[in-house]
């Protein structure tokens, strides 16, 4: 059956219909919150905006709930902390409408500068009104863009193009990606007294609420104007009045307010002032694109995969394409290791070398826990409880790299910390590899049903494992022979079979002569 997900605002029609392709979509519009309650109770995912409150008893009261995906950015209306403790997925549609953000950030700097709403207001009353509109360039200006995000990089984009010299702040940019986009990383406090236009694209957190008060405000080059599309309550609204009516600020445009809906401000009535009620995402484009997005996200989780729009899972702030290529392998080395070492338990220590090793690791993480918890646990295993899980468990993984790798242009190793247990893999033309067992170069692919086996180097024992698996009607699908890195000897063999086996058929193979150890590795 198709997992249930009830959709409780209104998205997009293209959104429900790429819900509907592998989901039973439930159209839940409109319901007040008890028959919302009633319908998520046996559902797996919900889709809301922003009206609906997803706290501790709508979590509680659906035990199948896996994922809820809100159609926008904000997840304020969901209790994020019960929802990771529940092992509940959040996703949002990040990406959507940066676009459209980044467009309407451009039509208030415009607006603002050259006063359009308010010649508008007045000449529509029938009052030709030239003299008091004297507006200014953006040729030439100095921008200071604080958050050098998706939305602050095309703002950048689009102001460089109006020949402005673009500043930004961000303290996850580097100095080299900021020169690749023709922009000079400085320091909050160095930006702020240097900008002649400041434009804000910064989430709201507790080291950005009031970024922009009565102090920082003071500190502003005179006649500075001010763009706000990102979040209410980063600049303090009546700082930020005062600071325009003493004239230390030369205007600002405004889309998002500390309260909203608000309808009483003390910024309204301002005349250096331009405002908008939250407008930035507010295009047909945009709105169409996160139904979409939200939907995809959503269904992907159902499916068990890792989503970069994940809200309350730490993967870093992107997520590069090779990363996302080696994740299965992560996971499939995860599980491959509990099978190989008996368990996991203690500390081990996952290891990239090559390409991979200069990027964020953490998803990584994420999936080799995931596929090492996912046999053991008595409740599903996602990336969302994987790590509280683990820590539960007293399982420590380490991250670490090396941009040397001998054979490969990306390798993933884990190991225990005393080295006693080893594997390592890679992602070849035909998918995921098993490159090394317990120190023995292999070129194993992985499958759902695999068998370790060491041995002696003697004539006579590959053909007595292959009589013995045809004996149980076992049929070997591919088999490669490794050779230990220390001895050089051909002492392990990896096959793929296409059965599962039980423990006494395994228990007979290691009886076979010249079997020193063999191992049933159950990947499905």
């Amino acid at each position: 059956m198709k997992p249930k997900v009830v959709v409780a605002e209104t998205i997009a029609q293209s959104g429900i219909d790429a819900l509907a392709m592998s989901c039973d979509v439930d159209l839940a519009v409109g319901l007040d919150r008890a028959e919302l309650l009633v319908r998520v109770s046996d559902a797996a995912g919900l889709i809301v905006r922003s009206a609906t409150m997803v706290d501790a008893e709508m979590l509680a009261g659906a035990p199948e709930l896996r994922v809820v995906g809100r159609a926008g950015i904000g997840v304020d209306n969901i209790d994020l902390e019960v929802a990771t403790a529940r092992g509940v997925l959040v996703v949002n549609a990040p990406h959507a409408n940066t676009l459209s953000a980044a467009e309407h950030t451009m039509a208030l700097l415009l607006a603002q500068a050259r006063s359009v709403p308010q010649a508008h207001a007045k000449l529509v009353t029938g009052d030709w009104d030239r003299k008091s509109f004297q507006g200014v360039e953006l040729h030439g200006k100095t921008l200071g863009v604080v958050g050098l995000g998706k939305i602050g990089t095309l703002v950048t984009q689009r102001c460089l193009a109006f020949g402005m010299r673009v500043i930004a702040y961000d303290p996850f940019v580097s100095q080299e990606r900021g020169r690749r986009l023709g922009v000079e990383m400085v320091s909050f406090e160095d930006l702020v007294p240097e900008a002649d236009f400041i434009t804000i694209h910064l989430p709201k957190t507790k080291d950005t609420e009031d970024l922009f008060n009565k102090d920082t405000l003071a500190r502003v080059k005179p006649g500075v104007r001010i763009v706000n599309t990102s979040r209410g309550g980063i600049i303090d609204e009546g700082a930020l009045a005062e600071a325009i009516r003493s004239g230390r600020v030369g205007g600002a445009a405004i889309d998002v307010f500390a309260v909203e809906p608000t309808t009483d401000s003390p910024l309204f009535g301002l005349p250096q002032v331009v405002v908008t009620p939250h407008l930035g995402a507010s295009t047909a484009e945009a709105q169409d694109k996160a139904g979409i997005d939200t939907a995809e996200a959503v269904a992907a989780a159902l499916r068990d995969e890792l989503v970069l729009s994940a809200v309350n899972i730490d993967i870093g702030r992107e997520v590069s394409e090779d990363v996302q290529t080696f994740l299965p392998l992560a996971e499939q080395l995860g599980r491959a290791y509990v099978g190989v070492a008996g368990g996991m338990a203690g500390r081990v220590v996952l290891r990239a070398e090559g390409r991979i090793a200069g990027e964020e690791l953490r998803p990584l993480k994420l999936a080799l826990l995931k596929g090492a918890l996912a046999g053991s646990s008595t409740e599903p295993v996602s990336y969302v409880n994987a790590p509280s899980i683990a820590d539960q468990r007293g399982l420590i993984v380490d991250l670490e790299s090396s941009e040397e790798s001998d054979e490969y242009v990306s390798c993933l190793r884990i190991g225990s910390d005393d080295d006693s247990v080893s594997l390592a893999g890679t992602i070849g033309k035909k998918g995921a590899l098993l490159v090394e067992i317990l120190g023995h170069d292999v070129e194993l692919p992985f499958s759902d049903h695999v068998l370790i086996v060491r041995n002696s180097d003697t004539p006579g024992v590959i053909g007595r494992v292959g009589t013995y698996l045809g004996d149980l009607r076992v049929n070997i699908a591919n088999m490669v022979v490794g050779r230990s890195r220390v001895t050089g000897e051909a002492a392990m063999m990896g096959l793929n079979v296409d059965q599962p086996l039980t423990d006494d058929q395994v228990e007979g193979l290691r009886r076979l002569d010249g079997i020193e150890e063999a191992r049933y590795l159950d990947l499905a």
